[in-house]
């Protein structure tokens, strides 16, 4: 077990293991590959650990066979480590035609209002909300409420967001924020995505 030693120690009141275990709100944003990628395989962590996991995909298309899906439900099946629940909340999108997205806004409010039940129960230990950056930076779901629900959410969940433009109070708000930015990629020499990479 790593045994960094923090560059400050806050007068919270806690200690050190009641802080150690506090829930986190962990952002993955920026313009480079990635960042859902990086939250599975937190969800691989809790999996091991036996924590229930909801995944909530915002925007992508339901159609969409990604290739974590198949590998976290056969996991959660197993039996062997925590359950996982995958929750697809939307028909696809465009990142030109913003105009027929009013389905996909709607489903995105209905799936933070699933969230929010949730949070509320404490049915999971980690949530995965990908892409969920989106449908704030669009104004489609509130920001100012995701922050507080977020804030007051009860028990230890662990909750993670991915997705280029994290609105600025949601960063402020987080424990952990990862940029990602890209210094080379396939598509700059005209290569598309391919399987096994990029699902």
């Amino acid at each position: 077990m790593p045994k960094g030693q923090p560059s400050v120690v806050p007068d919270d009141g806690l200690t050190t293991r009641q802080r150690r275990n506090r829930p986190l709100v962990v952002v993955h944003t920026g313009i480079g590959k990635g960042k859902s990628t990086a939250a599975f395989g937190l969800a691989l962590r809790a999996w091991n650990q036996g924590w229930p996991i909801g995944v909530f995909q915002f925007v992508k298309s339901a159609k969409w066979k990604v290739g974590e899906e198949n590998a976290l439900r056969v996991l959660g099946a197993s039996g062997e480590g925590g359950t996982v629940d995958w929750h697809k909340m939307g028909e696809g999108w465009s990142w030109v035609q913003r105009d027929s997205q009013m389905d996909n806004e709607e489903k995105a409010r209905e799936g933070w209002e699933q969230v929010k039940r949730d949070l509320a129960a404490e049915t999971y230990r980690l949530y995965v909300l990908d892409e969920f950056a989106y449908p704030m930076h669009w104004g489609w779901v509130d920001t100012d409420e995701v922050v507080s629900v977020l804030r007051e959410r009860p028990g230890n969940q662990h909750v993670v967001i991915t997705g280029r433009n994290a609105p600025e109070k949601l960063v402020e708000a987080a424990d952990l924020v990862t940029d990602m930015s890209k210094v080379k990629h396939p598509m700059d020499a005209g290569q598309k995505g391919q399987r096994g990479i990029e699902w």
